[in-house]
């Protein structure tokens, strides 16, 4: 099932500028990650204030699934690989 920040019950400080808040969550949770299935929710990321916040969010707890800061699952897992260990 999809999922939205706004249905989680968490305060993660930037999530209330988010553009998506509001949106339609199958929007950011497209069945296939193609470009035509995420270009749509990656237009709305990319005019978002809290993109980078968002990204690196994702990027840092691991989200699998989804578009996150205008980043697939594939292109999160290409930053973590990319990303020096710490």
């Amino acid at each position: 099932m999809a999922r939205s920040l706004a249905s989680w019950n968490v305060d993660i400080g930037w999530h209330a500028q988010a553009l998506c808040v509001g949106e339609d969550p199958e929007l950011f949770f497209p069945l296939v990650e193609t470009a035509a299935a995420t270009a749509p929710a990656r237009a709305v990321c990319r005019r978002c204030p809290v993109l980078i916040d968002c990204r690196d969010w994702a990027v840092h707890n691991g989200e699998t699934d989804g578009v996150w800061g205008a980043t697939t699952p594939s292109q999160r897992r290409a930053l973590r690989r990319a990303a020096p260990d710490s």
